[in-house]
């Protein structure tokens, strides 16, 4: 009886406005700190929140893979002499906070939000599993995706290609710093060329640095269109779920 009072009470489903029905989220921790150079920027924080609740309003299912590199970037730690498995489970400690806090900012925005980790701390968050965040998922509410893929060695932007594949998204939007993809990096190199699209051959072909090679591959096989847009501006994801403001297409 409670099963089916909880299911009759649940909130009927969005009207889909994108062409999008699931979606995986790469956020960089380094969005997180805003204008700082460490750390968490609540205004920067909130703005990013209200921004994946109101992708939500579109009718679509929100993943977001955080990374951590506003506290600790494992390979960072490396270069400075330690280990660099060890380093690396450092960083996937610091990618569990940041999820913390924006799960605590999205609840704010108004979104219902879960916070899993491929890290197992289950007095802090719920462990990762490909059955709970599709649960979470179908209820209506983001899931933000901890601990990179559980694994050192591997990137967040792998763990978002992992999780895109795992859990069945149409597409994966990687929020950077630029509105695209370049050739070259378009702060050092202002003749860099920006590519409106390509296809994840090309992308691995040409080497191209806004997504690290497992990630480009793993996509290419699960056939997993990337959106690489900035995430600086107010309202840009859901700009980019509706074909809006400038992005960069990687497709099979």
């Amino acid at each position: 009886m409670n099963e089916i009072a909880q299911s009759s009470s649940a909130p009927a489903p969005l009207a889909r406005t994108s062409p999008w029905r699931r979606v995986v989220v790469k956020l960089s921790g380094e969005a997180l700190m805003g204008q700082g150079g460490f750390g968490l920027d609540m205004p920067t924080l909130t703005r990013i929140a209200a921004d994946l609740s109101s992708a939500a309003q579109l009718g679509v299912e929100v993943a977001v893979v955080v990374g951590g590199g506003n506290f600790f970037r494992g390979i960072a730690g490396a270069d400075k002499g330690i280990e660099r498995a060890r380093a690396d489970s450092i960083g996937m400690l610091a990618t569990v906070m940041n999820a913390l806090a924006l799960e605590y900012a999205i609840e704010k925005a108004g979104k219902s939000a879960r916070a899993l980790s491929a890290v197992p701390m289950p007095s802090l968050c719920e462990p990762f599993s490909r059955q709970a965040a599709l649960h979470h998922l179908g209820k209506g509410r983001i899931v933000v995706l901890a601990g990179g893929t559980g694994n050192p060695f591997f990137t967040t932007d792998t763990g978002a290609a992992l999780r895109g594949a795992e859990l069945s998204c149409d597409l994966i939007m990687k929020a950077t710093q630029v509105d695209g993809v370049y050739s070259d990096d378009p702060k050092r190199n202002p003749a860099a060329t920006r590519y409106e699209t390509l296809t994840h051959d090309e992308a691995i072909a040409k080497n191209l640095a806004v997504m690290d090679t497992a990630a480009f591959a793993l996509a290419r096989e699960n056939r997993i269109p990337i959106i690489v847009f900035s995430i600086r501006e107010p309202g840009a994801i859901s700009a980019a779920l509706q074909g809006q403001g400038r992005f960069s297409l990687v497709s099979p």
